[in-house]
């Protein structure tokens, strides 16, 4: 392989493009000022609608037409100078706006502002020079984010319009577009094209020349790709409010809020489409685009549809109809790819024709914003043609349709030309076209996928590669896994609050909703404990992730309606299970990442942060359901008990985004380490080992008192103790548990797992003690520091029993396997100590189950909770005198092997 030695930009580069980008987003600003001061100029002048149409389209059109000579004019006399050039002329004209008195004055002046949209294809051209192919992408992409400049006018303009009037709206913005251009003429310089060209006194060429390229059908065919991705988009932009009044009733405040939420991250979108299309290559970008845009049109096509079938008994009737927020969501995943796209494009432009970008890029910009101009006359025409609403997205699948086709048959005829030719070097550069890149194109590794050498214990290989990707791997699971917690437990708080809002179920089935989500999600940790070998963590994590939208969707809508059947929160709690499921495969995944050496510290923090979840969500659902968090799309509120307003269903939605924003972190940003593959049956000998049931016994009397207390106490203390809000304070103790957890592994490692563990059950038996006495004296606050006591005990035992784990599996492997040699009875007592650690946390999390259903069988039978509690007091005695015999006490396997450890040792590995 040769050397290859990156194209650098030019110098200056940097200042030239954040510079020219500002100047964009001002010309981007006064090129749609006519949106706001329009309405100013409506009320004054009494225009119809058809003339403020008129009005505002104006400097729409003429902007885009505009942009074809401007692109030209750049390339021949110098892009600085254009630029310059049309922000004066575009001030003057804003300028003389405010003196306009008649309607035909302000189409002229209007006429005038136009061509401020035209510094685009100038602003293209000027700033691809400074920058080698590599880069082109993620510059064009960073100087089309000016975008942003009409969320600019539209947030700012109106409060300068009702303070001052549309006049002086008009003279602000050219005050500020003159100053602008000082700014961009300060610090910027002549591209290096035009630099050159002065230093050997070449003429630029001819406009027919510049032109001549138009003729070109790929052209048009960019052309086509941009009116969808950019035109498109600003007519869904200005299209939305309309389209969310008419079909789901919401007023115009709420839509337009949502429409500008639409179009306003789009300016951020752009710049990463642009990163990605340096990265990937732009046609890969487009190919994606395209795909989701197709999937996306044809879902939003599909019109509210009512079946009827003649069935046995009669007719069956039933609907087909999208609700808001399935079309929220949507929109907004087209809109996000969209944006991509337009990165894309104009990445391919510079590469196919580097000497005339302008031309080419002002044809392509000119129709792009011509789509923007038509499509919304489009919208309107199809919906009174046909009567139905989603026409537009039926002209939007046809169009992307078309694109797509289009690109790929060209595609594919190109390449075949090239290799019937047998002169693949005339194929246009690109480095998607020739597969590993154009020739001196080193494409960066991707950041996430299948890793096939993966050596952390080679100290040379984990400092230069392996650490940035294992530390990757874990963030991204700590955060999906405190996702997961939350989710699991979120029926804690919850059911809590059911009967408050008209829920008439009794204490019993509160009880087994609080307790189904551990039974199930117990249950689920069985499973997946031995599910990444097989299927990969990258791909398992983003899955699972994901998955936790079904409960949190649910939750949301059942929550809303006093009169859901008790079966379908059964069926909810239930799918709840599916983050408790996840620890057992996160933790499983991330001990694959690091070295023997850190292995313990990264266990600790994805276990105990991820834990935190619980934490998290009991502080933070008691807060959101206090309000109208997602406005008009989340519903409406439920009027509790007491006479207070609250939006139960923000319990499930709250957590909506977040989720979303985690699958797609796993996806691209986690790694598959093929080595790890394994089968079930080479996991299943732990089975056979007594220590594996045994431990699953004490883990369950520490990870299961956390998690059980953690699903429980909420709704204990509410029944117990009513006069207390108790759910302000519910989440400290999984925080203080969590924390312990986290913190204590050195514990354990100085003094022995075993006989930390013997005293974390002692610890335990006396905080029940106290939790009995309290409750007796009926004082909540006794009560409630006793249960802080046991949930700092349980953090400490759930690092101490998981410290005990690889030294009595070693001890069981030497004594069965004799025959063995060292090294190999030691890597068969790492596969056995993982597997026991994902199957023992399994099973310990039923204490998820156990513990509210123990409450509740307790209260239903007795009237109280004391004789639940008088049952883990006797559990907890059981863990203790366990501990003792088998392993701490004199006769046990690891008293002699702790009292012999060193001052420190490895750290523990919680779980």
């Amino acid at each position: 392989m040769t050397d290859f030695v990156e194209e650098r930009p030019a110098d200056g580069a940097n200042r030239v493009l954040w510079t020219s980008t500002a100047a964009f987003t001002a010309c981007f600003a006064v090129w749609t000022i006519f949106s706001i001061i329009g309405l100013g100029v409506k009320d004054e002048l009494g225009l119809s609608e058809t003339e403020f149409g008129l009005l505002i389209g104006t400097p729409i059109l003429t902007g885009s037409l505009s942009r074809v000579f401007l692109g030209v004019w750049a390339d021949q006399i110098g892009g600085r100078r254009v630029f310059a050039l049309v922000m004066v002329l575009a001030a003057i004209a804003t300028f003389l706006t405010s003196y306009a008195d008649t309607y035909v004055e302000l189409l002229i002046a209007a006429l005038g502002v136009g061509i401020a949209g035209g510094s685009f294809s100038v602003g293209v051209t000027y700033v691809s020079k400074f920058y080698p192919k590599s880069r082109q992408g993620t510059a064009l992409g960073i100087f089309g984010a000016g975008n942003v400049g009409s969320a600019v006018t539209k947030f700012t303009a109106p409060f300068v319009m009702v303070a001052a009037g549309w006049q002086a709206v008009a003279q602000v913005w050219a005050a500020a577009l003159l100053a602008m251009t000082v700014v961009f003429l300060a610090l910027t310089k002549e591209d290096p094209d035009q630099q050159a060209r002065a230093r050997e006194k070449r003429k630029a060429e001819s406009m027919r020349s510049q032109l001549s390229v138009l003729k070109n059908v790929q052209v048009w065919r960019f052309a086509l790709y941009y009116f969808f991705v950019f035109g498109a988009f600003v007519a869904l932009a200005l299209w939305l409010p309309r389209y969310l009044m008419g079909v789901y009733d919401l007023d115009v405040k709420t839509a337009g809020m949502l429409a500008a939420f639409y179009s306003v991250p789009a300016s951020l979108f752009r710049i990463y489409g642009g990163s990605l299309s340096d990265r990937y290559g732009a046609r890969s970008v487009m190919y994606v685009t395209f795909g989701v845009s197709v999937l996306c049109t044809f879902m939003l096509s599909y019109p509210p549809t009512t079946y009827i079938i003649e069935g046995v008994k009669g007719p069956i009737t039933f609907r087909t109809e999208m609700g808001l927020i399935p079309f929220l969501v949507t929109i907004f995943v087209l809109g996000f790819f969209m944006s991509l796209g337009k990165a894309a494009v104009f990445k391919h432009i510079p590469v196919y024709y580097p000497n005339h970008v302008g031309a080419v890029g002002g044809l392509v910009g000119m129709i792009g914003g011509l789509g923007g101009f038509v499509l919304p006359l489009a919208f309107g025409a199809l919906n009174d043609l046909t009567g139905v609403w989603t026409s537009c997205f039926v002209l939007l699948f046809v169009l992307v349709g078309v694109a797509l086709t289009w690109m790929h048959f060209a595609i594919r005829n190109m390449e075949a030309v090239a290799r019937r030719e047998g002169v693949s070097e005339t194929t246009p550069e690109l480095p998607e076209m020739q597969g590993l890149g154009e020739p001196g194109f080193l494409a960066p590794p991707r950041r996430a996928g299948p890793i096939v050498d993966w050596r952390p214990e080679n100290p040379e290989f984990w400092q230069r590669a392996g650490r940035a990707v294992a530390k990757r791997n874990l963030w991204v699971s700590t955060y999906c896994l405190l996702l997961s917690f939350a989710v699991w437990m979120v029926w804690s708080v919850v059911v809590a609050r059911l009967p408050s809002i008209g829920f008439e179920f009794s204490t019993g089935q509160l009880f087994w909703l609080a307790a189904l989500p551990g039974l199930s999600g117990a249950t689920l940790r069985i499973f997946y404990a031995f599910l990444v070998p097989i299927f990969g963590g990258r791909l398992w994590t983003t899955l699972s992730t994901g998955s936790l939208l079904i409960p949190a969707f649910g939750i949301g809508y059942a929550v809303q309606n006093p009169d859901t059947p008790y079966l379908i929160f059964l069926v909810l709690a239930l799918l709840c299970g599916l983050g408790g499921g996840n620890f057992a495969s996160s933790m499983a995944n991330i001990s694959y990442f690091f070295p023997k050496a850190e292995k313990g510290n990264a266990l600790a923090i994805n276990a105990g942060l991820g834990n935190l979840g619980v934490s998290v969500m009991q502080f933070l659902v008691p807060v959101v359901v206090t309000m109208s968090l997602f406005g008009a799309i989340g519903g409406q509120a439920q009027v509790a008990s007491d006479g207070t307003q609250l939006w139960m269903q923000n319990a499930g939605f709250v957590w909506v985004p977040l989720i979303i924003l985690g699958s797609l972190a796993a996806w691209f940003g986690m790694n598959d380490i093929v080595s790890a593959k394994s089968s079930f049956a080479e996991q299943a000998t732990i089975f056979g080992r007594a220590h594996t049931w045994l431990m699953c016994w004490l883990y369950t009397g520490t990870f299961g008192t956390f998690i059980g207390m953690s699903a429980g106490f909420p709704l204990l203390a509410k029944l117990v103790f009513p006069e207390i809000n108790a759910l302000k304070y519910a989440f400290i103790g999984p925080l203080l548990g969590a924390v312990s957890r986290a913190g204590t592994g050195w514990v354990a490692d100085r003094f022995g797992g075993a006989r930390v563990s013997f005293w974390v059950f002692i610890v335990q038996m006396a905080a029940v003690l106290g939790m009995i006495s309290f409750l007796n004296a009926e004082s909540f606050w006794g009560f409630f520091s006793m249960v802080l006591l046991l949930f700092v005990a349980s953090g400490v035992g759930n690092a101490s029993t998981f410290q005990m784990v690889p030294g009595i599996m070693r001890h069981e492997v030497d004594r069965t396997s004799p025959g063995l040699s060292d090294e190999l009875r030691r890597q068969q007592a790492e596969r056995e100590s993982a597997a026991v650690i994902g199957f023992t946390s399994a099973i310990a999390a039923y204490g998820a189950f156990y513990i509210p259903k123990a409450y509740g069988s307790s209260i239903e039978l007795t009237g109280t909770a004391n004789a639940a509690i008088w049952g883990f007091l006797v559990f907890y005695i059981s863990c203790a005198v366990l501990t003792w015999l088998v392993y701490s006490g004199p006769r046990g396997m690891l008293h002699d092997i702790e009292r012999r450890l060193a001052p420190v040792k490895q750290a523990a590995m919680p779980a």
